[in-house]
């Protein structure tokens, strides 16, 4: 169930430097809770969890050709972990 709760990292540049204070973001699903997240972010990836901020982010209008359009809701999750933990996927490579 954790799989279907974290839809998939948010890599960018900011979300990469927010990795060294043991801040990591995601994408999840948009009827997930704090607690839910948090359960979700511990399971798959053997951590300590100390805090989860959400972020509902609008979707945009956009206009194709003729026929305006609308993107869809999207959900963010922050996930401040306890110190000294860290998730591998948001390492740098300093090569």
């Amino acid at each position: 169930m954790a799989q279907t709760i974290i839809k998939k990292p948010v890599i960018s540049e900011k979300s990469i430097s927010q990795g060294a204070v043991s801040k990591y973001t995601f994408w999840v699903d948009s009827g997930a809770s704090k607690p839910v997240i948090a359960d979700a972010v511990s399971k798959l990836f053997k951590v300590t969890v100390r805090e989860v901020n959400i972020i509902n982010q609008q979707g945009k209008l956009k206009q194709f050709k003729r026929i305006a359009a609308k993107r869809s809701n999207r959900k963010k999750a922050i996930v401040t972990l306890k110190a000294g933990d860290r998730i591998g996927l948001f390492e740098e490579n300093k090569s």
